[in-house]
């Protein structure tokens, strides 16, 4: 079962789709479906290119798939609350215990407010979630009402994510129009997130760089 068929599974789609409409009312820019699988695709990829495991790399991808259930209950705590929910889903579709275990522990350290990389998988995950800054994220289409996150979502006019594994380097090259949200704003919502990335590259044994605008900034 790969990360695709986990985002057909009915409780998931439930749970999503619930979570994102809870966070649209609070102002959140989008935790849909299209993110989850964004972040699932790109957690995959990053391991790929790193060399690791079939078997890691489809685990970094159903994590990717799940880590935003959680936010179906709560949006504080909402990693923790996706462990204990993707554990359930998990062990009904027959999961191997040592698999969900790994599972509840990426999805559980996936925010920057209270987790942290343990382990590929989670390393993975996080840099995958942190790295999905784009446009269309923003639900909020009355540009004059925009707060600053969404200023600083709708300001990136593209993100690429490069993995370069002879070099061991993982870098985010955004492009970023500075007449929306200036370099301050960005760095002030982002600095914390991008911070995270680093220790998570580290302990993929890599480095994690962010250019904005062509120029390295981290």
């Amino acid at each position: 079962m790969d990360y695709k068929d986990i985002l057909r599974n009915e409780e998931v789609k439930a749970f999503l789709k619930k979570g994102n409409e809870n966070l649209g009312i609070l102002g959140y820019t989008d935790h849909s479906e299209k993110h989850c699988a964004i972040v699932a695709k790109r957690a995959g990829m990053i391991l790929t290119k790193l060399g690791y495991s079939n078997h890691e790399i489809e685990l970094a991808e159903i994590a990717g798939a799940l880590h935003d259930i959680g936010n179906v209950i709560n949006r504080k705590n909402h990693g923790e609350y996706g462990a204990i929910l993707a554990n359930s889903i998990l062990e009904k579709l027959e999961f191997p215990l040592e698999d969900r275990v790994i599972l509840m522990s990426a999805i559980g350290n996936h925010d920057e407010a209270t987790g942290e990389a343990v382990d590929a998988v989670s390393a993975a995950l996080i840099l995958a979630d942190k790295t999905d800054v784009r446009r269309n994220r923003v639900r909020n289409k009355d540009k004059a009402s925009f707060d600053k996150h969404d200023r600083v979502n709708y300001a990136v006019t593209s993100a690429a994510v490069k993995v370069n594994a002879q070099k061991h380097l993982i870098t985010l090259n955004l492009q970023i129009d500075e007449e929306i949200c200036t370099m301050y704003e960005y760095f002030e919502i982002f600095l914390g997130r991008m911070m995270m990335c680093r220790k998570a590259a580290e302990l993929l044994g890599t480095r994690f760089k962010l250019t904005a605008n062509g120029s390295k900034v981290l």
